[in-house]
């Protein structure tokens, strides 16, 4: 029988403006880990986003927008406007950011443990709400397995060395880490994603997942290394496709008993055709994401269909 899993998500909500040639401005509920929360719920979790949330139009949008998939959302402490980011995409999908983001986090009091923590992106590493996140996990992660995505943002991750030493904390911490090739050749320009992930590994992790886009993903574990290509579809945007496999991640992880408060050594133990069933569903949830406009991960069954047609 699985462990509890009763995500907790611990991260930024941005409001993405989406802009395309000739078109009118949309603007689309996102920011990675809210992106993950969305996800997680979609997929039948019992999931609480904690948050930055202002009492603005962007505000509103995104706590209708995670409430109509049964996220509960915690704004504890946090002040400011709702984070936004205006997201131009190119003729062939492509997001580019340029972003109005301000990340604060008060202490975090909860009134039930979680079964798993999951972070990253802004809210890793732009203060002053970073040290309250990486504080948390330090503390959770004693009851409680831990997922992180770095989600590189140059613009807002400061100075190079400080990032990578603040983003290397979070991976020492974790269970399950998942970055891009994008994200691996900014913090480590000198170092090819694969010879990163393997260090990464030896950090303390249990899985290390790194994608590629079009080119597909990897999943790097103490058993070896499993990889996955990328399934065709019709890209519509990527906006969201690295939060949806992340989502999809965890949802197979904990499919299979690797995630919640007793899963740890197990998780650490993972074999290969375990390994490779997680990367088929991440991948079919990436799929499904961009095959549509924003960030919109698949449900439950929308992720069964295409696992059945893959």
């Amino acid at each position: 029988m699985p462990d509890r899993f009763d995500p907790l998500v611990i991260g930024e909500c941005v409001a993405d403006i989406v802009r395309l040639p000739e078109k009118p401005d949309r603007v689309h509920p996102g920011g990675s880990p809210a992106n993950v929360a969305y996800g997680l719920a979609r997929l039948g979790h019992d999931t609480t986003l904690l948050t930055q949330l202002g009492p603005d139009a962007h505000g509103r949008l995104i706590r209708d927008h995670l409430a109509a998939a049964g996220v509960e959302v915690r704004t504890d402490g946090a002040i400011g406007p709702t984070p936004s980011a205006a997201v131009t995409l190119d003729d062939h999908g492509h997001a580019t950011y340029a972003f109005e983001v301000g990340w604060t986090l008060g202490p975090v009091v909860l009134d039930r443990m979680p079964g798993h923590v999951h972070t990253g992106s802004i809210a890793a590493v732009a203060e002053p709400g970073a040290a309250t996140v990486l504080a948390a996990v330090e503390s959770l992660r004693a009851g409680a397995t831990v997922s992180y995505d770095p989600n590189v943002r140059p613009e807002l991750m400061g100075e190079r060395a400080r990032a990578v030493a603040r983003v290397e904390r979070c991976v020492a911490l974790s269970d399950v880490v998942k970055a891009s090739d994008e994200d691996l050749r900014w913090l480590y320009t000198a170092e090819r994603p694969e010879q990163v992930a393997e260090r990464w590994i030896a950090a303390g992790p249990a899985l290390v997942l790194v994608t590629r886009g079009g080119a597909g993903a990897s999943a790097l574990f103490a058993g070896g290394r499993a990889d996955a290509e990328a399934r065709p579809v019709d890209v519509v945007d990527t906006v969201g496709a690295g939060d949806a496999f992340m989502s999809g991640t965890l949802h197979a992880l904990a499919a299979h008993g690797l995630l919640g408060p007793g899963a740890r050594d197990r998780l650490h133990a993972v074999d290969r055709g375990t390994v490779t069933d997680v990367l088929r569903h991440a991948v079919a949830s990436a799929a499904v994401t961009v095959s549509r406009a924003g960030a919109n991960p698949p449900g439950a069954d929308e992720l069964q269909e295409a696992l059945a047609n893959s």
